[in-house]
């Protein structure tokens, strides 16, 4: 993993392309010793403070993404902005655009130029009785204007050039660049096929213009 400066990538690693809440998804942080370390996160953040007697990590169904714009005022987001910040590698992403009243359109974002996504995330650790929960959260920003033709909200996508500065713990207030759309230039977007809607479905015809 070249772009992402790792040494090791992990032999059961396998390409996803339909990942839902409370899944597991490949992401790169700061590693305790210094350097980056590539692990699995759950897609939804359990806040560290959420009690198994209120629901426990159930929380994390509802904390797949932080807007981008409150997330250092949230008090499950507040920290975790703050110290715990992580990339989350992907090719793509899907967002749904609905016109009239038959059903949505989902549609496959991506990089022109083909090369890998890095999504902006953020990162918590939960300890319960005798279990112990990494997860996280996307953080999320205003569309550009590719992306507003179908929605109003996108990922926040961070370049290469600001990994390093993205991923380090001892930078606590995120540039307000680094959580700013995208260029409209650099992404492209096709309709894809309703199998995308089932999450039982995982297959590389899913991304596939319509």
């Amino acid at each position: 993993m070249t772009l992402f400066e790792l040494s090791e990538v992990p032999r059961d690693l396998v390409p996803r392309y339909n990942v839902a809440p409370s899944e597991a998804v490949p992401a790169v942080r700061a590693a305790a010793g210094g350097g980056r370390e590539w692990v699995r996160l759950r897609w939804g953040l359990v806040p560290s403070w959420a009690r198994a007697a209120t629901g426990g990590h159930k929380v994390g169904y509802k904390m797949i993404n932080a807007r981008a714009e409150t997330a250092a005022r949230r008090p499950a987001f507040r920290t975790p902005l703050a110290r715990r910040r992580c990339l989350l590698p992907a090719d793509g992403f899907y967002e749904w655009h609905r016109t009239g009243s038959g059903p949505a359109t989902p549609y496959f974002i991506h990089r022109r130029d083909g090369r890998p996504m890095a999504f902006g995330g953020i990162w918590e650790r939960w300890r319960g009785e005798g279990e112990t929960i990494e997860s996280c959260a996307i953080l999320t920003t205003a569309a550009n204007a590719a992306v507003a033709a179908i929605h109003d909200r996108m990922p926040v996508l961070v370049e290469p050039r600001d990994f390093a500065r993205w991923l380090d713990p001892a930078v606590a207030d995120v540039p307000a660049a680094l959580l700013a759309p995208a260029p409209e230039a650099d992404l492209a977007l096709h309709p894809v096929g309703p199998a995308v809607n089932r999450p039982g479905n995982d297959a590389p015809d899913l991304v596939r213009p319509a």
